[in-house]
């Protein structure tokens, strides 16, 4: 794989690996597949609201905030000015990850000075929104991440560089507690005692990682940037209102990541062999009943930040090729194929009816909510592919399904996963 990456991709290339669709599509495996090519792995956007799981030959991971390159102990990973990072969930994440055996030093995790501080007071208010919103809940993880971006755009948030000088967080602090007791009762001196409890423990990984990544980049560096969620939840160009709160594209890469005058070389768009969807809002292809119980306990579909049972659905063309054009993909990893080895007939939805009129197009706000699928099925392959290492070892109809997809959403799909595993993958030709 590490001939591949230098000659496919190339080490000195800025290549980023996004979601085409709701997230949970399998970056998180990808970017531990090819992070054998790159020096420096970086994280650009959204907090432990999400989790990529990544089985290899060291174990089983889940990883909320830290990059997926952490798994590798050759590579760089930052945490860029894009994150927000809940202090105490970052630092509960890196002792887990060091008794697995992953070693965590300063000079293999660097967490930029101009990320924002995901507080506790954040997640309160998380959580009395959703509380509030009852029925008309967005589906948030409760996690504090729409509060904390929303301080970040009001200029009244908190920085990891603020970290640095306690002194003066004490004061910026005290300014802005003053005016969240105007809804919360909140405690200065609790919110600094959290502060000194973790954020003294990160204080070693803090750096300019601006600085480091304009170095990496001048001296021929090549750097991966790894999105959270998927392009339909993007804040901007998602399923409004129930996004995220951050840009998850990948055009939002080097600005997320710290270095806004960079320009990506590669984008690998991620996707799942079918839907499934963690949250609120509208998703036109799910299924119900025992069709979706089997489905999902075939793909072990579960949140790995929430452990939330996913909604689940066949392939959706529609949604798919609007993510891999919003997301502006050069070619697809295609993941879980081998979860529909069960299947007789594929499911795969080929287009929307909104009120009454066909159309292929990805609409958006009430006409998206009233959207109906229209469906096609493909021939099932009924074969385990966990083993198959090529294209020429698949079923035909497993290729057949593959080719249809590919042609669909207008993208050439090059890694078709079929397994959990780091190897259990194939490159299509």
């Amino acid at each position: 794989m590490a001939h591949l990456c230098r000659k496919g991709m190339g080490k000195k290339m800025l290549t980023a690996i996004v979601g085409i669709n709701w997230g949970d599509e399998g970056k998180g495996r990808m970017v531990d597949l090819l992070s054998e090519g790159y020096g420096i792995i970086c994280r650009y956007q959204g907090g432990n609201n999400a989790g990529h799981t990544v089985i290899n030959d060291k174990g089983k991971f889940i990883l909320n905030l830290l990059p997926s390159g952490i798994l590798r102990d050759d590579t760089v990973n930052v945490m860029g000015a894009g994150m927000v990072i809940d202090l105490a969930h970052l630092c509960g994440e890196i002792n887990t990850l060091e008794k697995q055996g992953v070693e965590i030093t300063p000079e293999r995790l660097k967490i930029s000075d101009k990320a924002f501080v995901c507080l506790p007071y954040h997640i309160k208010q998380d959580i009395l929104e959703e509380e509030r919103l009852g029925d008309k809940k967005y589906g948030s993880t409760r996690r504090g991440i729409a509060p904390v971006y929303g301080d970040k755009y009001m200029k009244k948030g908190i920085r990891v560089g603020d970290l640095l000088d306690f002194d003066t967080l004490k004061s910026k602090l005290d300014d802005i507690v003053s005016w969240k007791n105007l809804t919360l009762k909140t405690e200065l001196n609790d919110i600094m005692r959290w502060l000194n409890e973790y954020g003294t423990k990160i204080m070693p990984y803090i750096d300019d990682t601006t600085e480091y990544l304009q170095s990496a980049q001048k001296n021929g560096k090549g750097i991966l940037f790894e999105a959270q969620l998927g392009a339909l939840r993007d804040i901007d160009y998602g399923i409004y209102p129930y996004t995220t709160s951050s840009q998850t594209l990948a055009a939002y890469a080097p600005i997320g990541a710290g270095i806004p005058g960079a320009k990506l070389d590669k984008i690998i768009g991620v996707m799942k062999a079918y839907s499934s969807c963690v949250g609120e809002g509208p998703f036109t292809v799910e299924m119900f009943g025992n069709e979706a119980d089997a489905l999902r306990e075939a793909g072990g579909e579960y949140g790995a930040a929430t452990g939330r049972a996913r909604r689940v659905g066949g392939f959706d063309v529609v949604a798919s090729r609007y993510g891999v054009e919003t997301q502006g993909a050069d070619f697809l990893a295609l993941t879980k194929l081998d979860v529909l080895s069960y299947m007789e007939k594929i499911p795969v939805c080929t287009a929307y009816e909104v009120d009454g009129v066909k159309t292929d197009r990805f609409p958006s706000g009430s006409k998206l909510m009233n959207a109906k699928p229209i469906t096609e099925y493909l021939d099932g392959f009924k074969a385990d592919v966990s083993k198959c290492r090529k294209m020429g070892d698949l079923p035909a109809a497993a290729v057949k399904y593959i080719e249809y997809i590919e042609k669909a959403v207008g993208c050439p799909i090059k890694y078709v996963s079929v397994g959990a595993g780091r190897d259990d993958y194939l490159i299509k030709d």
